[in-house]
């Protein structure tokens, strides 16, 4: 990519990292941008506007045939870079064709199908999965979780700076 480009993608994650954004969202906005960009032929998005904004997507529900969540996610990306690094307002709403949305129900693992998987796992991965699946926690709250956040006493556990910087406490259940 260009030297121009390069900048711009620094200019995104520095403004992501302001905001407390998540590095997970840092990624994907920065690969929305990107994305973005190679589709119009390496022109800056500063040159365009809401019109290259709706056919990019509606190349990605009409041609890669993605999902509802993932063109609102790469809208979402494109709004953030438009807004919070360039400074400047898209024509809303945007006319873009919209994907699908999903008509599936979620599979859902039964409890003896979840007990088999966790059984045959050891170790701090098991200990981790069982945290995710008992506790409801995200994966980075459980990766950084410490002792201290650990109350035996209650049976609960404190995630500090969760999802969007929030504190909150959640039950771990007996078998933990």
């Amino acid at each position: 990519s260009t030297p121009k480009s390069r900048k711009l993608l620094d200019q995104i994650r520095d403004a992501i990292r302001l905001k407390h954004y998540s590095y997970s969202t840092e990624k994907t906005y920065v690969h929305w941008a990107k994305r973005y960009i190679l589709f119009h032929n390496k022109r800056h998005p500063a040159e365009m506007g809401a019109k290259e904004v709706e056919t990019f997507l509606t190349h990605l529900a009409k041609d890669e045939n993605v999902s509802a969540s993932t063109q609102n996610q790469a809208l979402n990306a494109l709004l953030f870079l438009y807004r919070n690094v360039l400074q400047k307002d898209l024509a809303i709403p945007i006319h873009a064709l919209r994907a699908k949305p999903s008509d599936h129900l979620p599979t859902v693992l039964s409890k003896e199908e979840t007990a088999r998987i966790l059984s045959g796992m050891q170790g701090l991965h098991q200990l981790m999965a069982k945290l995710l699946y008992g506790c409801g926690l995200r994966l980075m709250e459980c990766m950084r979780l410490r002792v201290k956040d650990i109350d035996f006493e209650q049976s609960q556990i404190i995630i500090r700076e969760g999802k969007g910087e929030k504190d909150r406490a959640t039950v771990m259940p007996s078998s933990l």
